[in-house]
């Protein structure tokens, strides 16, 4: 019973000096957990500070780069626009150079002169009026080198558009296996067919001389006159800018220059039953007076031996080319 007495003092004193322990301590308790809420506060302030902050410089960011994306877009498009208006009509000695020729000015001038001197002897020989000799000639001086010059130009334009997506390809792929983008181009420049190798020759000349690759690159169109040379030398550009991924960007460029030589022949497709129509109606003039010739050719003979027949022709050609003219303005769509 002493024990047990003495056991039940001993807890009551025990619970008695935590009771006084903890009513002496609360207050300091208390204040010492409003601290520590105090200072989880402070700091999910702190936090969601910084995370608006950071919000905000990245937000900052995106609208920096894409007002610098948008500058170097005015830029380009306006340097593209006076390339344009340089290319859509350049001088016959860049139409020269386009068309992928060595020949001089002066040469040029040499065969042009001979041409139209042979042309108008064989005119001459053949029985034409002396009166149609000077337009003979100018047609043979001037007329047909000219022309010959354009078929040239369309031609290896043609030829670069056909094997130009396959060399964006081989530039992906070599950026993607870990070439840099200067070995990528020298590449296209040693195994490439014409005439996409001696454009990239250019661009690694350029570089030679101290150009950089978008330099380089933006100076294609000035030797290969179509819209595709231009698009390479903008993507080139804005990826040296504004960054990004370039194999993603030449890939993107390859697949769009696909689809518009889809796109063209579909538009030719569409528009061959009318260059058809155009064709027999341009033709129909020439095979009725044919077929009246060697039906009567008394009939058709005063139109040219008489100088009211003549007008008639003459006026009859001018409202003949400009039917076709029109005809052919009609037909052509760019895309």
């Amino acid at each position: 019973m002493i024990l047990d007495s003495s056991l039940l003092i001993a807890l009551l004193a025990a619970v008695s000096a935590g009771g006084l322990a903890y009513a002496l301590l609360f207050n300091r308790i208390e204040t010492e957990k409003n601290v520590g809420k105090r200072l989880e506060t402070v700091k999910q302030v702190d936090n969601d500070r910084a995370a608006k902050k950071a919000s905000r410089d990245r937000a900052s960011e995106l609208t920096k780069r894409r007002k610098s994306i948008q500058d170097s877009l005015k830029d380009l498009s306006d340097k593209q626009k006076e390339r344009d208006k340089s290319t859509r009509k350049p001088p016959l000695r860049i139409q020269i150079k386009q068309a992928g020729m060595t020949t001089s000015m002066e040469r040029f001038t040499i065969y042009s002169v001979v041409c139209g001197v042979i042309l108008t002897l064989l005119a001459l020989v053949a029985g034409a009026p002396l009166w149609a000799l000077p337009g003979v000639l100018a047609a043979g001086a001037v007329g047909l080198p000219r022309w010959f010059v354009a078929f040239r130009r369309g031609r290896r334009v043609k030829a670069f558009l056909n094997e130009f997506p396959n060399a964006l390809d081989v530039i992906v792929r070599a950026v993607k296996s870990g070439l840099p983008l200067n070995d990528a181009i020298r590449l296209i420049a040693s195994e490439s067919q014409e005439p996409v190798r001696a454009e990239f020759k250019r661009i690694v000349e350029g570089q030679q001389v101290g150009l950089s690759i978008p330099e380089a690159c933006m100076r294609m169109p000035e030797t290969m006159p179509c819209p595709e040379a231009g698009f390479f030398g903008i993507v080139i550009q804005i990826q040296a800018q504004a960054g990004g991924n370039l194999s993603e960007a030449i890939g993107n460029l390859s697949r769009v220059l696909r689809d518009r030589k889809k796109m063209k022949a579909k538009v030719q497709a569409l528009s061959m039953e009318a260059k058809a129509s155009a064709a027999i109606i341009g033709a129909l003039p020439f095979i009725v007076a044919t077929l009246v010739y060697l039906s009567s050719p008394t009939y058709i003979m005063p139109l040219f031996t008489t100088s009211t027949g003549h007008l008639i022709l003459a006026v009859s050609g001018v409202w003949m080319s400009i039917g076709i003219f029109v005809m052919k303005k009609m037909m052509s769509f760019e895309v």
